[in-house]
């Protein structure tokens, strides 16, 4: 793999405070809950897909998607996890991730890759159907690997610039196979996404022979970008500075 499967550090982190400024509806015929947020001065046909970690859509997710419209970018978060997030409770214990991965909470909600493919391609059905024919994502840990494997010519190259924050489950034949340019931010402690993994990461970059970037912030792990406390001014500055990252790395390349 070019990141390892999740683990703790993807369920505990900081619940930020603020007022959001975007909707929740349902589309693809009542079978999707999303968030949008809109710009107040649009990009024409762009828009950025939201593949959030495992709270899904949540408020500090919601709140990033209210900044990435704030900069032009009409702006979607699916429910990648069909009402069964991590969200509600924000920080579940005693809690098994990997067998909610496989079965879901109550047993019959799997958020396996069919699964999380399937809604991946409503999303982006519906932002074509909206007129954006010009789409970006950004995927935070969980998500990180399904804008890697929808940037593939095996699955239409549907999403053309792709943005990670600590990724996980990102296969390394994913990654080699990704037809866009990929912006990637890491943490220096982070055991999903820790130094070789990372180092892999950019050799198979390199060899695409597509622009990359690979950031690293220091005094900060796994899921800050998301997750990170903002009391803590190391924490704060290196989200805020991964966020500008993505936003940066749109601008040039859409």
């Amino acid at each position: 793999m070019a990141s390892n499967p999740p683990g703790k550090c993807c369920t505990v982190g900081v619940k930020h405070t603020g007022e959001t400024t975007g909707t929740e509806i349902t589309i693809a015929n009542g079978s999707l809950d999303v968030y949008i947020a809109k710009p107040t001065n649009p990009k024409p046909g762009k828009a950025i897909l939201f593949v959030p970690d495992v709270m899904g859509i949540s408020k500090n997710a919601n709140l990033m998607a209210d900044q990435l419209a704030a900069n032009g970018y009409y702006t979607l978060i699916p429910d990648l996890f069909n009402k069964d997030s991590l969200s509600n409770p924000w920080r579940p214990e005693n809690f098994n991730l990997m067998n909610w991965i496989q079965h879901g909470m109550k047993g019959d909600n799997p958020h396996t890759v069919p699964e999380v493919d399937a809604i991946m391609v409503k999303a982006l059905d519906y932002l074509n159907e909206q007129g954006y024919k010009e789409v970006a994502a950004v995927g935070y840990c969980f998500g990180a690997k399904y804008v890697v494997r929808f940037m593939s010519e095996e699955k239409g190259k549907r999403i053309k610039v792709g943005y990670l924050a600590h990724p996980s489950f990102v296969d390394e034949a994913e990654l080699e196979a990704i037809k866009g340019p990929l912006s990637i931010s890491a943490a220096e402690t982070d055991s999903i996404f820790p130094v070789e993994k990372r180092h892999k990461s950019e050799e198979i970059l390199i060899a695409t022979k597509l622009p990359y970037q690979i950031n690293l912030f220091s005094g900060v792990s796994h899921g800050f970008s998301v997750r990170g406390d903002p009391s803590i001014p190391q924490e704060k500055w290196a989200k805020e500075q991964a966020f500008e990252q993505a936003v940066q790395w749109f601008n040039f390349h859409m």
